[in-house]
């Protein structure tokens, strides 16, 4: 009997394994971690290969938790972090070269090259996107032209191309042996080879940035049966969906419906405002596929994007030890009343939305001798907020909707502190779910529904429940005036590098 269906959520700094029950809820996860890579300053990479074995040591491990069998899961599915690139070798299914992560800066030169005379836009109308280090174009251009032999290997066919929902499909298939190359309509969306109207290849991006059509996956939509499981604990059942990570917690957070928006806060933070069927432009925010479930519509999104967030905890507990994991940056930031007249611009890598600017570089102001631990805490918390509220406002002028309330989600939104500071800088109230391992629930959502386990998107909304509840408590001319602090430290961060 089906009890269960499983979702592969393959992160950043982890991959994990979460079964979810017919009511939504988790009944086992498992968890690990794989190595982060900086072979240079910019450059982040992780070892594609050692992906894949931590996604196969999970899935045995989450269902040994409950005692599970593959008899026991209706289908699974599969959300990623976007943008990260991986190119491989079709016969031996070795990984040509370290993957490119979604942080790397490597491209930038690239880019400018890219952008020439027409500019950073020039295909935007298109495919919705920026020529930006960002995405999986340049950074397959950069593999290409970098890695000897792989252009004529690439030509002929020998190398595939995935971002990483389709290098752990190809592997949970078959690998060499038969695995599917495939790819949905969210994650195309974000290598900026995609047409957004036709959800096809775009071949003048193709042809700008050289690179092969045949090495590229098939796309396909976010909830269908791509293949069966080949070789693992779940050999023999069906993965039928895939959805990048911000796009899968904006579908498990159950919006289904144009003005409906999500935050979700991780290494980075992305608010994703559902547009429906409507393709909407903004200058400063990116456009995407929210989803393509089966035969429906397919319906469009507005992204904020921001680089780093909970990665600036991180920094805090790794590189500074002002902490030593990363829940405590919360008693640290409590130990004192307020920021104490510190910012700080976490442009660790540059900022992505609203500015783009990759000469961008992390900054600390307002600095005095007062200053102590506890403020520098709360200045990275704060940061988190405040670049939630400059992509809050692009999205409501661009879409013509002022935000009503905010869901949240994500492993941040357990810091109470950073929650209740979001809705005063908001003014409006944040909401997290029961379950905020949203981004795993959206792709087993995608899955269930493909085969029934789920009947439509109305049960799934009725799987959904409010947890918390924050209301803003600021006083506005308050909120305002530290707003204005913000946006003055941004301006300190421009132009560093470059």
């Amino acid at each position: 009997m089906d009890r269960y269906v499983a979702a592969i959520d393959q992160g950043t700094t982890s991959t994990r394994l979460i079964l979810f029950d017919a009511d939504g809820r988790i009944a086992a996860a498992d968890q690990r971690e794989h190595e982060q890579l900086h072979p240079r300053a910019g450059w982040v990479e992780h070892d594609a290969a050692e992906v894949w074995r931590r996604t196969s040591e999970v899935i045995g491990a989450a269902l040994e938790k409950c005692g599970a069998t593959a008899a026991d899961v209706a289908a699974i599915g599969i959300t990623n972090q976007r943008e990260t690139t991986v190119v491989w070798d079709r016969r031996t299914g070795e990984p040509l070269c370290n993957a490119i992560v979604w942080q790397d800066t490597r491209t930038d030169a690239l880019v400018r090259e890219l952008a020439g005379v027409a500019g950073v836009d020039r295909l935007r109308d298109s495919v919705g996107l920026p020529l930006s280090t960002y995405f999986s174009g340049p950074k397959i251009s950069w593999i290409l032209d970098g890695v000897a032999g792989a252009r004529e290997r690439a030509e002929a066919g020998e190398l595939a191309f995935g971002t990483m929902d389709s290098w752990v499909l190809w592997n949970l298939t078959g690998g060499h042996d038969g695995g599917v190359h495939a790819t949905d309509v969210t994650n195309a969306s974000r290598t900026m080879l995609m047409d957004l109207r036709t959800l096809d290849w775009h071949d003048p991006s193709l042809e700008l940035m050289g690179i092969p059509r045949c090495m590229l996956p098939e796309i396909r939509t976010s909830s269908e049966v791509y293949g069966e499981v080949r070789g693992t604990e779940l050999a023999g059942r069906p993965v039928a969906g895939i959805l990048g990570d911000q796009q899968a917690a904006l579908f498990g957070q159950t919006c289904f419906e144009a003005g409906e928006a999500k935050n979700t806060y991780g290494t980075g933070s992305f608010l994703l405002v559902n547009t429906g069927a409507e393709i909407v432009r903004s200058e400063r925010l990116l456009t995407s596929v929210a989803a393509k479930i089966g035969d429906a519509p397919t319906s469009y999104v507005l992204e904020g994007s921001i680089a780093v967030t909970g990665a600036a905890v991180q920094w805090l507990r790794d590189q500074l030890g002002l902490i030593s994991t990363a829940s405590e940056v919360e008693e640290l930031a409590l130990s004192v009343e307020d920021n104490g007249g510190v910012y700080i611009v976490p442009a660790f890598s540059g900022l992505f939305a609203p500015h783009w600017r990759d000469d961008a570089r992390g900054v600390i102001v307002g600095l005095t001798a007062y200053a102590r631990a506890g403020h520098i805490a709360r200045a990275v918390l704060e940061a988190t907020a405040w670049q939630t509220r400059e992509v809050v406002d692009e999205a409501a002028a661009a879409t013509g909707r002022p935000f009503g309330e905010l869901k949240v989600d994500g492993g941040m939104t357990a810091n109470e502190l950073l929650m209740q500071f979001q809705a005063d800088v908001l003014g409006v109230p944040v909401v997290r779910p029961v379950v905020t391992e949203t981004t795993a629930l959206g792709a087993a959502f995608a899955a269930g529904l493909a085969v029934g386990f789920w009947k439509d998107q109305a049960e799934l909304r009725e799987r959904w429940s409010e947890g918390r509840r924050w209301e803003p408590a600021m006083d506005e001319r308050l909120r305002e005036r530290e707003y204005g602090q913000w946006k003055k430290a941004v301006t300190r961060s421009l132009g560093w590098a470059g």
